[in-house]
């Protein structure tokens, strides 16, 4: 897998970018989707899974929430190793050969599935599908050095929200074959992703490119490990991403533990939640890139607050209907929130390469290097937000039988989310060097360059 090197890429440079680079870029951007995609899908297998476990397969609901909490678990650890290994090995190396090693995972729950197996296998095979997890973080970085700063917003909530979609869809193909075989035969959902997995890896092969600028720098990671926007960030992105994919995954357990939905009717609602919130991912991106993430970021936390309290007073007057519609609308601002947190990252290190008395390329350069590295580990400890939503959600049922007690601890992080949005990226502007050119924007982002040509950092 040695060859599809680009040894020249400058995306910042308005002539490169309209003559080779945008197009080069969207092909990568179309097959990264493709592939991330079949890895999330994988990675939420066991959210589908459990709804094929009957009373013969001897797990309760407390269980069943261990074993979506141990796939989140590994999903989000394998986020950091994930990242660094596009600059070890190349974007389109590295997607070739993750998506190859989700067989792993599929394959092994292909084997094992069935009435009789030991829970430990189950725990083991959940934590296998953690891999899929880690795709993520890898095209995240790969994509992210493709565009330039200005298409940032719109790239990577398109590539995310294309990969998050992975997550309804299993549910949807999950509730295909309990509505058409039954709740038998969940050995058919996964014969449907085995050749899909071979397919996403040819693809990568045949179509991807490897940057050659793109050198492992484990200076950055450090510098990321040290700077505090990356765990500010990481922080805020647990209420939205560690929202979207704990819920993606707990969604059908709760709806058939708490409202007493069969394995039909949990499926045939949970994939909706997940899809919209996946679809909107990208809107989410273009609006920060129009109004500066943190705006965004701010309003997608209060209103997910809001949202929160429907849902617990749903869950109190015991009413599916109510539940859904605040439950669903968690889905929705999550996605807008993904897109906006994301698009903040590349911003807040730009902003800072300013203040460090950058301009021009060697202020992008800055800001590639740092938010490159961060993405890594702010999607990692993003998705251990998922694990403490499945971990609450099992205290909460198996003490109380409800999930009122866990919304009440989401509600008050939330509040905790807007609180640091606010005091940190819009209470004070971020100033920028007088000798760059450049405006500053009211939410506290800057908008810099080479001269003469502006490019947005609008955080």
């Amino acid at each position: 897998m040695g060859g599809r090197w680009i040894e020249r890429w400058e995306p910042e440079d308005e002539t490169f970018w309209r003559e080779t680079g945008e197009r080069t870029a969207r092909r990568n951007l179309l097959f990264s989707v493709f592939s991330e995609h079949i890895g999330f899908s994988v990675w939420s297998l066991w959210s589908v899974m459990v709804l094929f476990m009957g009373p013969q397969y001897g797990i309760d609901p407390a269980g069943k929430f261990f074993l979506i909490g141990t796939a989140t678990f590994v999903g989000a650890l394998i986020r950091i190793p994930y990242t660094f290994a596009v600059a070890r090995f190349g974007g389109r190396n590295w997607t070739v050969l993750s998506a190859l090693l989700l067989l792993l995972p599929t394959g092994f729950a292909f084997a094992v599935t069935e009435p009789g197996t030991s829970y430990g296998t189950f725990v083991l095979v959940a934590a296998l599908t953690g891999i899929g997890g880690g795709n993520f973080a890898s095209s995240m970085t790969n994509i992210n050095a493709f565009f330039p700063l200005r298409k940032k917003g719109w790239a990577l909530g398109l590539n995310a929200g294309g990969g998050n979609i992975g997550v309804p869809v299993v549910q949807l193909v999950g509730l295909l074959v309990i509505g058409t075989a039954g709740a038998m035969h969940p050995r058919i959902v996964l014969g449907v992703y085995l050749p899909l997995i071979v397919v996403a890896a040819v693809c990568a092969a045949l179509f991807m490119d490897n940057l050659a600028p793109v050198r492992n720098d484990t200076g950055a990671a450090k510098d990321a490990v040290r700077d505090r926007h990356t765990w500010i960030m990481a922080f805020l992105y647990i209420g939205t991403f560690g929202s979207f994919i704990g819920y993606s995954f707990a969604f059908g357990l709760v709806l058939q533990t708490q409202f007493g939905r069969t394995p039909l009717q949990a499926a045939s609602l949970t994939f909706i939640g997940p899809l919209l919130g996946s679809l909107v991912r990208p809107v989410g991106g273009s609006l920060a890139d129009r109004h500066g993430g943190a705006r965004i970021t701010l309003g997608t936390f209060a209103a997910m607050a809001a949202a929160t309290g429907v849902v617990i007073y749903a869950s109190v007057i015991e009413s599916l209907t109510v539940f859904l519609v605040g439950f669903i609308g968690l889905f929705v601002l999550s996605g807008l929130g993904n897109g906006s947190t994301y698009k903040m990252i590349p911003a807040i290190f730009l902003a800072q390469g300013h203040r460090e008395g950058l301009s021009g390329e060697a202020a992008e350069a800055y800001g590639r290097r740092l938010s490159g590295a961060a993405m890594g580990l702010i999607g990692a400890v993003g998705a251990l937000g998922g694990l403490g939503i499945n971990l609450a959600f099992r205290e909460s049922f198996r003490t109380a039988g409800t999930g009122t007690a866990a919304f009440v601890a989401f509600l008050v992080f939330y509040a905790a989310c807007m609180a640091v949005t606010w005091a940190v990226y819009l209470r004070r502007p971020v100033g920028v060097p007088s000798t760059v050119p450049s405006t500053i924007p009211e939410d506290g982002g800057a908008v810099a360059g080479p001269e003469p040509r502006p490019v947005s950092a609008r955080v």
